[in-house]
């Protein structure tokens, strides 16, 4: 392979950089060094570089060696002496594609599933992505075509943030640190910034390609992008979608549960595959408790004794240590605890933000943080989870308000006998109650149209009377609102669709990407192979809710193995701390006020919030949302 080729190994997979420049001078070893250096806790294992012969390429990668274990594996690899790539996440079903390849004389050096991608891409180019269940993001450049191919798994698990100018540079990276590592200017976008100190958003809606910085792109999930080397022309395009609207009534409920079954397993199963410890992130709801019990299934009568990771609130309502301990004794596996508090938090929180680096409104995504802490203390580099569940499950319980949108207008007999099953079902739920639509999903109901006027309308009398932000700064931002969509739509599969592919999931995505890299450990979830989404799209909703119960094909499939008090729980909790009470403790106010004065200093926050008192409430507080101006301040910092 013609090229500079640099690779210092210490003993390859979670962590891209990449320069392309028509000016050779910017691409330089110095620069794809600093870029990679800014992401090593991606990939502590090993380090690699690259420079294709004619300059213009740059690839850099972090290694955390998860299969084959070899240097063979290590990366940027090569492959029939045109393609190198660098390549971050897993192909689950590798091992079958490689074999398939095999039999049509493709030859592999290695038992990684990089060089089987290499192959796939040879023999079907941007197509192989559809055969392709696994979590990635990677460039691949063909010096032969001059072309850098780039893209993003289907649910956006995996990161690829990019810095596009056309004619002069494209620079990528996992990260956005990497970008501005690489000479990106890292300057706010007060538009996203405005939004969310205003709503709490944490996407645009209208442009998932957004971020909070300026000049720092999201490649969409789902998306590939090529870039030609010598014209630097872009073109991006979509490669999966689902159509929602397309579902199979003929199916019978034995049908949807066999199916459910088999797809669910054999996800699990090719999540297992590793040369390293695999654990699990225990929540002790449903989900995560269903893949600790199915493992458990798997692995009987082996000597392997699964450990899961768990964050606890001893004397908090919401704390689930009863429920873990539940389902580990159940499954006789080795319960790891930890117990994140306040002052921990204090003293991590400059390290949260620097990881996270977009803006976050809940302490929620510090405990997923300290499970992550907890696994690497305990050398397990891989944790299975249970995200996504929610979102093509229905496991929500806003969804009730599509779900029954649906059936009034459709069939009200139907109606009438769910909704009375639904309130006798949740009359005494203490964590969730019956759901009532909002001001913002009734406004919906009468026109979307309506919803962003009314937003500006709301900001604006409150502006006026108990000033937010600076003057000059509402200004020129207040006409930027985002029309952003809630859980109630007219159908329950349209409300999913949405949730899962549009607003919500790609946000816990990034947390759970930043969390788990941050100490170098990878999380997979078995609920995210697109056979199994697909199939739940096609499922007629009475499989999705029943009776008042979330999640009822899930509950009624595996009813054999998750114990009754987790199979059957009536309440949904989130991955929730003592918020309220932390919010408490007086250095975590004193920090919130400094960073207010940041705020104000910065001409973005009106002088007034000065005055106002830091109360202990939580995010979705209309007086003082005071964990969103706090959250808000690193990114102007």
């Amino acid at each position: 392979m013609n090229g500079i080729y640099l690779q210092k190994l210490k003993i390859n997979m979670c962590g891209i950089a990449g320069l392309i420049a028509k000016d050779t001078s910017m691409v330089n070893l110095h620069k794809l060094k600093q870029m990679t250096d800014m992401i090593a806790h991606r990939g502590p294992d090993g380090e690699g570089h690259y420079i294709s012969a004619d300059g213009q390429v740059g690839l850099g990668h972090r290694r955390l060696s998860i299969i084959d274990l070899s240097h063979e594996a290590d990366q940027p690899m090569h492959y029939l002496g045109r393609y190198s790539i660098v390549f971050n996440g897993e192909i689950y079903n590798y091992i079958e594609l490689r074999e398939i390849l095999m039999k049509q004389s493709y030859v592999f050096k290695t038992e990684s599933d990089t060089e089987v991608l290499m192959a796939l891409y040879d023999r079907d180019k941007e197509n192989c992505l559809q055969l392709l269940d696994g979590m990635f993001a990677f460039a691949l450049f063909d010096n032969q075509s001059k072309q850098i191919f780039m893209a993003r798994d289907r649910f956006g698990e995996k990161p690829f943030f990019y810095s596009y100018k056309k004619d002069e540079y494209f620079l990528f990276g996992s990260e956005m640190k990497c970008l501005w590592a690489g000479g990106i200017q890292k300057e706010v976008n007060n538009k996203m910034l405005y939004n969310y100190i205003a709503f709490g958003s944490l996407e645009n809606p209208n442009n998932e390609s957004e971020s909070f910085y300026e000049n720092c792109i999201k490649l969409p999930h789902s998306h590939y992008a090529k870039l030609d080397t010598e014209t630097f022309t872009l073109d991006i395009q979509s490669y999966y979608d689902i159509n929602w609207r397309q579902v199979d009534y003929s199916i019978s409920e034995q049908e949807a549960k066999d199916q459910f079954c088999d797809l669910f397993t054999t996800s699990v199963k090719r999540r297992l595959r590793s040369d390293v410890s695999v654990g699990s992130s225990l929540s002790g709801g449903l989900d995560s408790s269903l893949i600790v019990c199915l493992i458990n299934s798997i692995k009987k009568g082996t000597s392997q004794q699964q450990e899961t990771f768990s964050a606890i609130f001893p004397g908090f309502k919401k704390n689930e240590q009863a429920f873990i301990e539940i389902v580990a004794n159940a499954n006789n596996v080795k319960a790891n605890y930890i117990e994140p508090n306040e002052n921990e938090l204090v003293n991590q929180i400059s390290k949260l933000f620097w990881h996270q680096e977009e803006p976050f409104g809940s302490a929620s995504i510090y405990a997923q943080y300290k499970v992550m802490q907890l696994a690497k203390e305990r050398g397990v580099t891989v944790l299975l989870d249970g995200q996504g569940a929610d979102e093509i499950l229905a496991g929500y319980h806003p969804f009730f308000n599509s779900y029954f949108n649906e059936l009034k207008k459709g069939d009200t007999k139907t109606y009438k006998y769910q909704y009375q099953k639904y309130l006798e079902l949740h009359a005494n739920n203490e964590i969730n109650g019956i759901q009532k639509k909002s001001i913002s999903d009734q406004v919906r109901d009468v026109s979307k149209g309506l919803v962003r006027p009314a937003k500006r309308l709301k900001m604006g009398l409150k502006q006026l009377y108990n000033p937010v932000f600076n003057k000059d700064f509402y200004q020129a931002y207040s006409k930027e609102v985002f029309e952003t969509p809630g859980h109630t739509f007219s159908t329950l599969n349209e409300s999913l669709y949405d949730s899962t592919f549009h607003y919500g999931l790609q946000v816990l995505l990034r947390y759970a990407d930043r969390n788990s890299m941050a100490h170098s450990r990878e999380v997979r979830l078995p609920f995210l192979s697109h056979e199994l989404v697909d199939f739940l799209f096609s499922l007629p909703n009475h499989f999705k809710i029943h009776e008042g119960w979330t999640k009822w094909i899930m509950r009624s499939s595996f009813a054999h193995i998750l114990p009754k008090e987790i199979g059957w729980r009536k309440d949904k909790i989130g991955y929730e701390p003592p918020q309220k009470n932390w919010m408490d403790n007086a250095e975590l106010k004193n920090m919130i006020k400094e960073q207010r004065r940041i705020l104000v200093a910065k001409n973005i926050l009106s002088p007034k919030i000065l005055n106002a008192d830091v109360m202990s409430e939580d995010a979705t507080s209309s007086i003082d949302k005071s964990w969103i101006h706090w959250m808000s301040s690193f990114t102007v910092t």
